[in-house]
């Protein structure tokens, strides 16, 4: 019997893993992972070749076609592994690569119904999930900025749009109204304040997709979430190696990602902070992700798109904010709270920063001119 394993959970999870691992015999399963959509499992083998594999049980409830998402998934790993072996990197980068159970298939769907995928494991890494400094910050932008590189070339009608709506501001700004139809919150200085900053920026909530729209920006292929912590780093150099956490990649604007990289990765105080006067976004950190991004991305980037970065800033963080206060007026429906307030308290954090970024929009501009 596997050590510490005796439950017949741990022995269903042994035999999925099982259906993946085609190197050796599976030795151990254990729960992986701070991610609150997927479950995540690290899988260890008994093999020299390949120790670990990641194992993965999809959330239906929030990717309702598993099977496109892998499909994208395949499609675009594919693409990146020959452009890796056409132009070799000076540095470490990794791709996680999709695993095949042992009748070639890329999940496999238990007694269930549940549907598991395993992917490679990116050895000798690890992610944060708050940024330390300015060179961690550069390497967090060149991350991103190389994944954006690789998938470049990709036309961006290859893969389906999983997740259709996502980051689309003037949707949100619609969910939002239809909310506030239909709610009674409580009076307070907070909601009032709240009411107050979406209704000022109405007008606002559409300038990527206008953008979009009149064939300013082109449409590309966007990874959907780039958070600091889905950025793996190098144990030993401290170099940014792989950027994983594939599911929402899709057809979009990389303004998406640009802003919600910074959106996150320059917030010290945290998105859970109720302290909102320690809530700024901070330019020093900016400069670094900005930086890093540039120094792969100006292969690819265009006079109009370093234009909108301002504004691409600045939007999702104001988006984010618009999220969670639609979702305290509609009676807390679609993010997990801790307390009745919670999604409010998440808004005046996001809607803290967006002034922080607005009060700074000559220096966020001239540091895009500078490290143009």
């Amino acid at each position: 019997m596997i050590k510490g394993f005796k439950t017949q959970a741990a022995q269903n999870l042994i035999a999925i893993a099982d259906q993946f691992a085609q190197l050796g015999k599976v030795t151990d399963v254990k729960p992986f992972g701070s991610g609150n959509i997927n479950d995540t499992f690290l899988v260890t083998l008994n093999s020299w070749k390949e120790q670990h594999f990641v194992l993965q049980r999809i959330n239906t409830q929030v990717f309702r076609q598993p099977k496109l998402i892998m499909q994208n998934m395949r499609i675009f790993t594919y693409h990146v592994h020959k452009r890796l072996q056409n132009t070799p990197l000076n540095r470490r980068w990794e791709v996680p690569r999709v695993l095949l159970t042992k009748d070639a298939q890329d999940h496999f769907q238990d007694a269930d119904g549940s549907f598991w995928r395993a992917i490679s494991f990116i050895e000798g890494s690890q992610s944060f999930d708050t940024m330390r400094d300015r060179s961690q910050a550069q390497e967090i932008g060149y991350a991103l900025g190389m994944f954006h590189n690789l998938i470049s070339d990709l036309p961006p009608e290859k893969l389906a749009d999983t997740l259709q709506g996502f980051h689309i501001t003037p949707l949100y700004l619609q969910h939002y109204k239809e909310a506030l139809t239909k709610t009674s919150a409580r009076q307070s200085a907070e909601v009032n304040y709240c009411l107050e900053f979406v209704s000022d920026r109405q007008a606002f909530a559409h300038i990527l997709e206008n953008a979009k729209a009149e064939g300013k920006l082109p449409l590309r292929l966007m990874h959907g979430d780039p958070k600091i912590n889905n950025v793996m780093f190098d144990n030993v150099t401290q170099q940014a190696v792989s950027v994983i956490d594939l599911d929402t990649v899709k057809p979009g604007l990389v303004h998406y990602d640009i802003g919600d990289c910074l959106r996150s990765g320059c917030n010290p105080a945290g998105e859970e902070t109720e302290n909102w006067e320690s809530v700024y976004f901070d330019t020093d950190l900016c400069q670094g992700i900005l930086q890093g991004y540039l120094s792969v991305a100006k292969a690819f980037l265009t006079e109009n798109d370093y234009a909108y970065i301002y504004d691409a800033i600045r939007l999702i963080a104001f988006e984010l904010g618009l999220r969670f206060f639609a979702d305290y007026l509609a009676g807390n429906v679609y993010f997990k709270i801790k307390h009745p307030e919670h999604n409010l308290a998440r808004a005046i954090v996001q809607f803290k920063l967006t002034e922080s970024i607005e009060s700074q929009e000559m220096q966020i501009r001239n540091i895009i001119k500078d490290v143009k």
